[in-house]
């Protein structure tokens, strides 16, 4: 008998070691914490790692192969002459404080998003609406003014999130979405926390009870807490040299992916010296991008020499286009009167990407008699206010991680400040035109002027360096569109 008992008992312990080895928590890490929660008010990408497809939902979304795939719309129709979109919603489809998602919401977030006063960092994807309709709960019917090739891809956007205009005040703190977990808590500083919307409309529940984005900007203290499993995951480490050997750890999935990440040294293209072309593209020769790729990133990552992701099928190689090239370096500035060398600063954010680089940056320029320095800037509070609200600055880096941004370089504004009619009547071009083929070789066309016309110098496309505890499955291994959507991630019991 005592021998019986003792194996029930034995029976029991397994029984319960193996539901606890069943987590249904995640601990994810990420470099910068975000400066609000509504992705449908401010520009910083850090919004959309935490919020985008976990707490808000948009129309449509991309799924992990960046295809455009129904989110809150299970289907759609578009008119013969493509300006007329209907969709039709879910009809389970709640935000978090209970509000049925209807046709009205569409409406109410689109106008707020194309409005005056609107804040969206993407106000031009709202541009060419005409009006949004409603003609029942079900059905949002949007008509356009022009066509627009790249709508339903724009709307997958975290920027065209649905809000509901009885929270949309009160998102950047509290926010309320309809995705499939709701917010919890904000510890500024440290972490957000998620727990899993019990009343989400997907066909199958979350298989995670809760999330929490902690916030570790050093490097060497992100891979720290991975080892000491103080977090789970890292879509992103910032310490590309220490990736290798985390391949050999057998705790830890390692996967070398791809952004839409640009890294450009962007150039004030208003100011002195960098309004003479021959300045600019004297800085670009100056520039040996593979070795920035070996000292920035420990060879991840894939030169550029325009601003167009090497994902993307309309994506032409122009490294060639302005090579490095230090004597012709030299003998533009002395052509543009900088003979005797030129003094310039640049303001670089905290993230490694970005320091490393400037670093490389300003010794290649070193070389060639511009001396160049480095002042560090908060990220992103202090940037978006010195570079992107006040211009104030000679050069700066940053990685650009909107998919098919090209656009940017023809917004009025914009911190380039890289006015050219002939791009900004391209980029209008590209917009209007329906047919992918066309659409596709104007973007050829564009990125060989941003290639000679050098508004940044072009580095390298940001790689996705992920890591993870190797017991998680349905981590995004690459990266079209800003977010880390972990509606299909679950432990592997």
């Amino acid at each position: 008998m005592p021998s019986r008992v003792s194996a029930l008992l034995l029976a029991a312990c397994l029984v319960t070691g193996s539901a606890e080895a069943a987590k249904t928590t995640l601990t994810l890490g990420l470099a910068v914490e975000p400066t609000g929660l509504d992705p449908t008010i401010a520009a910083p990408v850090a919004i959309r790692e935490v919020t985008w497809a976990n707490l808000f939902e948009g129309l449509v979304k991309l799924d992990r192969t960046g295809q455009v795939v129904p989110q809150l719309a299970r289907s759609w129709t578009v008119s013969p002459d493509g300006l007329t979109y209907t969709f039709a919603l879910r009809p389970n489809a709640t935000f978090h404080d209970g509000t049925p998602m209807t046709s009205a919401d569409v409406k109410f977030s689109f106008d707020r998003a194309r409005s005056p006063q609107s804040t969206n960092a993407q106000k031009q994807i709202f541009a060419p609406i005409e009006a949004v309709e409603t003609p029942d709960p079900a059905t949002a019917v949007v008509r356009l003014k022009q066509v627009s090739g790249n709508f339903l891809y724009y709307l997958s956007w975290g920027d065209a999130a649905i809000v509901s205009p009885k929270t949309a005040e009160t998102n950047r703190a509290t926010p309320i979405g309809t995705g499939p977990f709701k917010f919890k808590a904000w510890a500024r500083g440290d972490k957000v926390e998620l727990v899993r919307n019990a009343a989400w409309w997907g066909e199958a529940p979350v298989a995670l009870e809760s999330v929490t984005f902690r916030f570790i900007q050093d490097p060497q203290a992100q891979v720290a807490a991975l080892k000491a499993g103080d977090v789970d995951a890292f879509p992103n480490i910032g310490a590309p040299e220490l990736f290798a050997e985390l391949t050999k750890d057998k705790r830890f999935t390692a996967v070398a992916g791809n952004t839409e990440g640009e890294i450009v040294a962007g150039l004030n293209n208003a100011r002195k010296p960098f309004d003479d072309v021959r300045v600019r593209r004297a800085l670009m020769h100056a520039i040996d991008r593979k070795s920035i790729v070996e000292g920035a990133y420990s060879g991840f990552g894939r030169p550029i020499g325009s601003h167009f992701s090497p994902n993307h099928p309309a994506f032409v190689d122009l490294t060639a286009a302005i090579p490095y090239d230090t004597a012709k370096a030299k003998a533009l500035l002395k052509e543009a009167g900088y003979g005797n060398g030129l003094r310039i600063s640049i303001k670089t954010p905290q993230m490694a990407y970005a320091s490393r680089s400037a670093e490389l940056v300003a010794a290649m320029l070193s070389e060639v008699g511009v001396e160049m320095t480095i002042v560090p800037t908060e990220f992103p509070a202090k940037w978006i206010e010195d570079v992107f609200k006040q211009k104030d600055f000679d050069v700066t880096i940053v990685a650009h991680s909107e998919p098919l941004d090209i656009d940017i370089y023809g917004r009025d504004g914009y911190y380039f400040g890289y006015a050219k009619p002939a791009f900004k009547a391209l980029m209008a071009e590209v917009a209007a035109t329906p047919d992918e083929a066309a659409r596709f070789a104007k973007y050829k066309e564009a990125q060989r002027m941003l290639a000679e016309d050098v508004p940044a110098l072009f580095l390298f496309q940001l790689p996705k360096l992920g890591v993870w505890n190797a017991k998680l499955k349905g981590l995004w291994e690459n990266t079209p569109i800003p977010s880390n959507d972990v509606t299909g991630v679950r432990w592997d019991d």
